[in-house]
């Protein structure tokens, strides 16, 4: 991640989380959260692209990226949601645009529904917010965490790397496939990707589901129309849930739409904030 660091830190409670902010300081504020598992590195380009109209919030969360990993950990979205709660309070933000991809849609749309988290805005990427959720191969790693844990650490690399290669359509960067892959590597990273998937629990998105009819502010929901982790009709889904959502299908764009058509979505998400 030679192009990409994030340079501040928050004690949370559930470890220490690495962030940063770009763009002028009195310009109004957006925040992108990440999925998984993936880092805040996904957003390097839109963040960039962003802070010339706006101040752009990133953060790793913990157990992700650059931010503390550690044995025992709470990951969950539960957890996350919380934290998010916690730096939004941190950076002083009442009321900020909202960005979410993947996993990161989930922790938005909890620290909304359950913490009182208030948002100008949410763009939804691709977001993990119905039932069912996880591929078999997901469920698999879940169920099994101790055992993949004790993969030889090339084996476990090359598994890795083809899971986190199957997010796009368009196929990675061997630069990028290596920066997104790079933090589940060694001794604190590897247990660290076991760690999570056996920590997603659909039963924290089951929690609010039932509650997508209350969302009031607008929402935009970004869809890869070549998405295989998780169909497109989940977008026509989720937006018929949401009053007033408006859907957006990103042509040629698998799940990691970051990567695949970033010009696109940019383009979709700065015409939404402004």
């Amino acid at each position: 991640m030679q192009d990409w660091a994030l340079g501040r830190t928050y004690r949370s409670e559930a470890g220490e989380v690495r962030w940063d902010v770009y763009g002028d300081e009195h310009a109004n504020p957006v925040v992108l959260l990440h999925g998984t598992p993936f880092s805040s590195y996904v957003w390097r380009g839109v963040a960039r692209a962003l802070a010339t109209t706006h101040r752009v919030y990133v953060w790793d969360m913990p157990g992700y990226g650059t931010s503390e990993m550690s044995d025992g950990q709470d990951v969950s979205l539960a957890a996350q949601g919380r934290v998010f709660k916690e730096l939004l309070a941190h950076w002083g933000l009442d009321e900020p645009y909202v960005v979410a991809h993947d996993f990161g849609g989930a922790v938005a749309l909890r620290a909304h529904l359950l913490h009182g988290a208030r948002y100008r805005s949410l763009a939804l990427v691709d977001p993990v917010a119905l039932a069912p959720w996880g591929s078999p191969f997901f469920r698999l790693v879940g169920a099994n965490a101790e055992v993949f844990e004790q993969l030889p650490p090339a084996l476990h690399g090359a598994l890795v790397r083809e899971y986190v290669s199957s997010a796009s359509h368009r196929g990675l960067h061997p630069a990028v496939l290596d920066a997104l892959v790079r933090p589940w590597l060694g001794d604190a990273g590897q247990p660290a990707f076991y760690r999570q998937i056996a920590q997603a629990d659909q039963r924290y998105t089951d929690e609010i589901q039932g509650r997508y009819g209350e969302l009031t502010l607008p929402v935009l929901i970004c869809w890869g129309d070549s998405d295989t982790w998780i169909p497109a009709a989940k977008g026509h889904e989720l937006a018929a849930l949401i009053p007033a959502a408006r859907l957006r299908l990103i042509e040629g764009a698998g799940h990691l739409v970051q990567e695949d058509a970033p010009a696109e979505l940019t383009a979709a998400i700065t015409g939404f904030l402004g």
